[in-house]
């Protein structure tokens, strides 16, 4: 973690985005000792003490930092791919402040000492905070339940086995069973890895125009069904790492209708982008769900609006220029994401999809308030993870100049809107 900044530091004259309350409004924030001391109209400096380090915003956004709650950190075994330091780097950059990271490294984390290591790593490297989600069951193999306990008296804040899904039923209950009485929350990937097969992209008339494999909608929903029912029988706390299709939206609708504890997630890609998007085989924009239709992106985006979907996450995925730049079919699955989810997410506030605050409390608040974060939130007593950014700064994507070490981003000189200009964790500058 970075030390407490001091003295304290002040950003005045800017627009407040309060993702809880669903406001922006004029004012300033004053951060103390790692936290908010004061926030408000009255946060000017005229009303400032000394000692306090102010600046300025000129009418830039102050929000929450972001909370990315689906990321490849690389530590330990893929450091080639990516490193905390790296990682956290592209996270600062992009205004992420909390960094959940996925279970699938090597040794996998399913380890109360392999948790211990990412979280003393991301310690003497990391310039954001990063949180580890422990595997759900041993080595990610869907057999032998891992340690829930142990692993969240060593920090783990959920247990997922990555994107792998976990096909037993039986195994996922009692998994389910075992979470529930730990209080801890199941992330899971929902593909029937029979079903999906070799596809490699969004079943339908343009993967046979490629001449690609499809994944069909219901490798996907099936499993989330599933899992709906097994939440229903063991009461766990259950959150769909990454939902892609109208199906899954329905699906987890209705699990919320019967008030049963299920959220969700989307990645920015499958919001931001479609199927078409991948064009002349863009290897780039080969996924894991992949990119849909124009149609299900729309509901997506709206389900995002409605509340349905809960969380954007950046789906982060590293992946070396070797398995990348190979034919579409043998390319690696996953994209770089940390520096550009904000702004691409600032594509729906610019096309009038979302609003600011609705952006911002699915990409701070609601995964604050899913993984039981102190983050996420614009109010006195909140950890001082804050971002200024000008959500109109135009910018092209370069991907040489990304902090990652890979540059696989589906973004690769795209025109953006919405630069972040400062980055602070616990009050201190983690960037700008």
């Amino acid at each position: 973690m970075p030390p407490i900044s001091h003295p304290p530091l002040a950003l005045v004259n800017a627009r407040l985005i309060d993702p809880a309350a669903g406001t922006v409004a004029q004012g300033g924030v004053l951060a103390r000792d790692g936290a908010i001391a004061d926030i408000g109209p009255r946060v000017t400096p005229g009303a400032l003490a000394s000692d306090v380090r102010v600046i300025d915003c000129a009418g830039d956004c102050v929000a929450p930092g972001l909370i990315d709650a689906q990321a490849f950190v690389g530590e330990p075994g893929a450091e080639y791919r990516e490193t905390i330091a790296s990682a956290t780097a592209a996270a600062a950059a992009g205004g992420v402040t909390t960094i959940i990271a996925r279970p699938d490294t090597q040794p996998p984390l399913d380890d109360p000492a392999v948790v211990d290591f990412l979280l003393r790593r991301a310690r003497d490297t990391g310039v954001v905070r990063v949180a580890p989600m422990a595997a759900l069951t041993r080595g990610r193999e869907g057999r032998e339940i891992a340690e829930i306990g142990l692993l969240t008296e060593a920090g783990a804040v959920a247990f997922g086995d990555g994107p792998r899904s976990l096909r037993n039923a039986q195994v996922m209950r009692r998994a389910m069973l075992y979470a529930r009485d730990f209080g801890a929350l199941i992330v899971h990937f929902p593909e029937d890895a029979d079903l999906a097969g070799s596809g490699v992209m969004n079943a339908g008339e343009f993967a046979s125009r490629l001449g690609l494999p499809g994944v069909p909608r219901e490798a996907e929903s099936i499993v989330l069904d599933r899992d709906m029912r097994l939440v229903a029988m063991t009461g766990a706390r259950y959150h769909a790492a990454l939902v892609s299709t109208a199906q899954s939206i329905e699906i987890v609708a209705r699990a919320k209708s019967q008030g049963l504890p299920v959220t969700c997630g989307v990645s920015i890609n499958h919001l931001a982008l479609n199927e078409n998007d991948i064009g002349d085989y863009r290897t780039f924009l080969k996924l894991r769900p992949p990119l849909r239709s124009e149609d299900e992106r729309r509901a997506l985006v709206a389900a995002v609006a409605d509340g349905v979907i809960d969380v954007i996450v950046s789906d982060h995925d590293p992946q070396d220029v070797e398995t990348k730049r190979l034919p579409f079919a043998e390319a690696e699955f996953g994209a770089v994401g940390l520096e550009t989810m904000l702004s691409a997410g600032l594509r729906l506030v610019h096309s009038g999809d979302l609003t600011l605050p609705q952006l911002v409390r699915a990409m701070s608040l609601r995964p604050a308030e899913i993984f039981g974060l102190k983050q996420g939130r614009l109010e006195k007593g909140a950890p001082a993870d804050l971002i200024r950014f000008d959500p109109d700064a135009p910018y092209v994507v370069d991907p040489e100049k990304l902090r990652s070490r890979c540059k696989n981003t589906p973004f690769d000189e795209a025109r953006m809107q919405g630069r972040v200009k400062l980055t602070l964790v616990a009050g201190a500058v983690a960037e700008g």
